[in-house]
């Protein structure tokens, strides 16, 4: 752990302070009411600091263990790749931005609120493609490895089919949204990525 904080201190600190909130609000429901994002509230220029907190949140063991793994594989090697500074643009700006068009879509549903940190985890994972579009990553219960940029695409396909199915207070559209986030950051941030992204996929880098 300490060779982690020496040599990605960003994204260590974004995983540790997410798990130790997250559980601890599975204990205290007054937590919840203070972190979640509010889009009826934010849109009216109150508790806005919940575009942040809410990413700090999860509303159950599923959604943070499937948040923090997709985070685990690929925040700390992309870390490691732009720099910190970088990265915690990317995360904090991908979190904000990945919250905006749900705050404009629920801006007048008083009872609707989201929380969790899909959104600046889907910018880090697009971020990620982007370098290493042709890594690969073991997932349970698939029996091959497959490609970073395959699991990006069924992420989103996930992400899709839950943004349509569930009502639970997860924000399943700022996936897409993060997804977006992250491949524009990136190619403001690092000049040549899309060149370097295109060799990656023909096998001329």
């Amino acid at each position: 752990m300490i060779q982690f904080l020496q040599n990605t201190p960003v994204a260590s600190i974004i995983f540790i302070f997410t798990l130790v909130t997250s559980i601890y609000a599975f204990n205290d429901n007054g937590l919840y009411g203070k972190f979640m994002l509010h889009p009826y509230s934010v849109y009216r220029k109150q508790n806005v600091y919940t575009l942040i907190t809410s990413g700090l949140i999860h509303g159950s063991w599923m959604h943070l263990i499937f948040n923090m793994f997709t985070f685990y594989a690929f925040a700390f090697t992309l870390e490691s790749t732009i720099g910190s500074l970088r990265f915690g643009v990317l995360y904090f700006v991908g979190l904000i931005l990945s919250d905006i068009p749900s705050v404009i879509k629920h801006k007048n549903d008083f009872h609707y609120h989201s929380l969790g940190a899909s959104g600046a985890i889907s910018a880090v994972l697009f971020s990620y493609i982007l370098f290493y579009p042709l890594s690969t990553l073991m997932i349970f219960p698939l029996p091959i490895p497959i490609w970073a940029a395959l699991f990006g695409i069924l992420y989103l396909v996930y992400s899709y089919y839950m943004s349509k199915s569930s009502r639970d207070n997860i924000n399943h559209d700022a996936h897409l949204f993060g997804a977006i986030t992250g491949i524009i950051i990136t190619i403001l941030l690092v000049p040549g990525i899309v060149p370097h992204f295109i060799a990656a996929i023909t096998g001329q880098g």
